[in-house]
């Protein structure tokens, strides 16, 4: 059950139309800018994303990274990795709180040349950057342009985004399943939507409904589900 929830998150992949924007319509219209090179203002080149895990911040990092022009950069990344190059246009930091004192001299370092030769910066964290433990050199250049807080879906957003994916799927779900679903499993979109495939996979596989009997016995046999 765990390698076809991973099999199916692997064929997804993460792109913009996919997020579920929610209370993030400012960010998401700017992010799709910076995608289509539109972006030109300096601070609209350096944007901060701060929010709590399973937001979504890998989500947007990983589809922007499909842009040829830009570069991920993780936070287990070589010192090489930092250097600004022609050919990169979008820089994605990704977990910036974790960097090591030589990654962090070498992130203010990109910062730097990016802002003398051009190209956009977007920077990824857990919390804001004035409450970030960094070098302050680079917890200033965290704020030199536009800083969001990445904001999670409410439940009810959760259950419409899970609800219009089913439907536009023809999938037919009982009544309850997904606020059980939401209350015993884990709870960012991605682990969400992987599981909705799931029993899709799982309702043809044995020619029967998707009911909440059909949906505990599922999660049953996923070793990492959060049962009762």
């Amino acid at each position: 059950m765990r390698q076809l929830l991973l099999e199916l998150g692997a064929a997804k992949p993460q792109t913009l139309d996919s997020f579920v924007v929610g209370c993030n319509q400012e960010l998401a219209a700017l992010l799709r800018l910076i995608e289509a090179g539109a972006s030109r203002s300096l601070d609209q080149r350096f944007i901060t994303i701060w929010g709590e895990p399973g937001a979504g911040k890998s989500h947007l990092l990983t589809a922007l990274a499909s842009n040829s022009k830009a570069r991920l950069i993780p936070a287990s990344a070589t010192l090489s990795e930092f250097s600004w190059s022609p050919d990169v246009g979008l820089y994605l930091l990704d977990d910036c709180d974790l960097l090591s004192a030589d990654l962090q001299i070498a992130a203010f370092a990109l910062y730097n040349q990016v802002r003398e030769a051009g190209g956009s910066l977007i920077a990824v964290t857990s919390k804001p950057p004035a409450q970030l433990t960094l070098r302050e050199d680079l917890r200033t250049r965290l704020g030199w342009g536009l800083i969001y807080q990445l904001h999670g879906l409410s439940d009810e957003e959760k259950i419409a985004a899970l609800s219009l994916s089913a439907a536009k799927r023809g999938l037919s779900l009982s009544a309850g399943v997904l606020p059980y679903l939401l209350t015993h499993y884990r709870r960012d979109m991605q682990s969400l939507s992987g599981m909705l495939d799931a029993l899709d996979h799982y309702s043809l596989e044995t020619q029967r409904p998707i009911t909440m009997p059909l949906l505990r016995e599922l999660m049953q046999r996923d070793d990492t589900a959060k049962l009762p």
